[in-house]
């Protein structure tokens, strides 16, 4: 039986989920799923220029495995811009570093590498957590009724 992997500590949620290519219809367009660690991983060492060694650290994995992970992200996105195909960005073994809010109590930490994980409310004891500025779909969370008072 495989070992279970470890989560990968994510600092910065995407600000966009989907990218397509302009003038092509969805429905013509092949797709790519990025997880949110390549994601955050090619955010450390692409964008912020991080050494290997360093991300690693911030995502608490180990160099070898941010390599990985690194290499595969970039080898989805040449795959969507060299063929023409939409990137969508979800999923992943990951956990949301900073600021978490319960979901039971309404009660707010900071969650930091070294952490227990899943995250435990500190007030209630619940696993029912969320981080701070978690964005639900597009209604806000409201439903079918859409706001409207019950």
């Amino acid at each position: 039986m495989p070992r279970p992997r470890r989560f990968r500590w994510v600092r910065a949620q995407p600000g966009s989920t989907y990218f397509k290519p302009r003038g092509i219809p969805l429905t013509a367009l092949g797709e790519v799923v990025l997880t949110v660690e390549e994601h955050e991983a090619l955010r450390l060492a692409d964008l912020e220029g991080l050494h290997q060694e360093e991300a690693a650290q911030r995502m608490s994995i180990s160099r070898a495995t941010f390599g990985r992970i690194v290499a595969s992200a970039r080898r989805k996105i040449a795959d969507a811009l060299v063929n023409g195909k939409a990137i969508r960005v979800e999923g992943g073994d990951f956990v949301m570093a900073g600021p978490q809010i319960c979901v039971d109590c309404d009660t707010t930490w900071d969650l930091s590498p070294g952490d227990v994980v899943p995250p435990v409310c500190p007030s209630c004891g619940g696993a029912n957590s969320q981080p701070s500025g978690f964005r639900r779909g597009r209604g806000g969370g409201r439903g079918w009724r859409r706001g409207r008072p019950h």
